[in-house]
């Protein structure tokens, strides 16, 4: 889980207060989602919006009621490609990424992550990025810490799809203008491209 740093525009009370009235609503739209559903979202992913051949993915251990990334993270490293797990860095600062076998252990990160203990550190050129909340403009609501935006303003020429569940859709985002749009969002029932 992220904590709360300048990514969420703390200057601005009025969208701080609306992230946070949204970030409720949106763990609530998880509860009693099968995190299993990620083998549909794989299977939309890799039938559509498969990451290029030798690009080197970054997904992510799912936190909480996340839905589930390892069928697709699985199924790609069996095509071939390298892939690497976020390691949250300082607060502040974008993420780093360690290189990940699957089925590798993980080690036990801040607030509930987990990430490789070891292994290359490495930039993605693909990204599978969590969220909490997303709208059709692209707009992805987190969960405050502005890890991820950090880290595709860090990485402009890495392609990000954001992973959740239909159900976590809203008819609009609070954004800042730190926050970063996502032109693909992958869930089980498919694969929105956003305006963004």
């Amino acid at each position: 889980m992220e904590s709360a740093v300048a990514g969420d525009t703390p200057d601005d009370p009025t969208l701080r207060a609306a992230k946070v009235v949204m970030r409720r609503q949106a763990v609530a739209a998880r509860i009693g989602r099968d995190p299993l559903l990620g083998v549909q979202m794989a299977d939309h992913i890799l039938a559509q919006a498969r990451p290029p051949a030798g690009a080197v993915v970054a997904g992510y251990a799912p936190f909480g009621t996340e839905i589930d990334p390892r069928p697709l993270l699985a199924a790609l490293e069996r095509r071939g490609h390298t892939l690497v797990l976020p390691v949250t860095s300082p607060r502040g600062q974008p993420l780093r990424f360690r290189r990940w076998r699957f089925g590798a252990p993980l080690a036990s990160g801040p607030m509930g992550t987990r990430h490789p203990a070891e292994g290359d550190w490495i930039d993605p050129d693909w990204l599978l990025v969590p969220l909490l909340a997303f709208d059709r403009a692209g707009r992805r609501l987190g969960y405050g810490g502005g890890y991820y935006d950090r880290t595709l303003a860090r990485l402009p020429d890495a392609t990000a799809v954001g992973a959740a569940y239909a159900a976590q859709e809203m008819p609009e985002v609070p954004a800042g203008p730190h926050d970063a749009l996502l032109p693909l969002i992958a869930t089980e029932t498919g694969l929105i491209a956003t305006g963004a």
